[in-house]
């Protein structure tokens, strides 16, 4: 029982390390335009690697869930905005569940 308290504490150094070693090895600003645009990605490919799996298994069916899928894309790319896309997705899996 005494090793879950060895692997929480490292997992905390780690942690924080990723966290606290930017901020301390780079104290000037970015100039070069590829690692700019590829640290300006990084969050929203986090999102989508984290969410995409989440929306696959969140229904009784993968058919209703990819359903969902294109209407969110859809709305998102007409640029509404998340209160809509998120709902019009919602009834877009309670409509397909009742078919499939």
């Amino acid at each position: 029982m005494h090793n879950v308290y060895i692997y929480i504490l490292c997992m905390a150094a780690v942690t924080f390390l990723i966290r606290v070693l930017p901020l301390t090895l780079i104290r000037r600003q970015i100039k070069n335009r590829i690692l700019r645009s590829f640290l300006y990605y990084v969050p929203y490919v986090t999102l989508a690697v984290m969410t995409f799996p989440a929306i696959l298994g969140a229904t009784q069916s993968v058919y209703s869930a990819l359903a969902a899928l294109v209407v969110a894309i859809v709305l998102a790319w007409r640029g509404k905005g998340l209160f809509p896309v998120s709902v019009l997705s919602c009834v877009t899996v309670l409509i397909a569940e009742c078919f499939v």
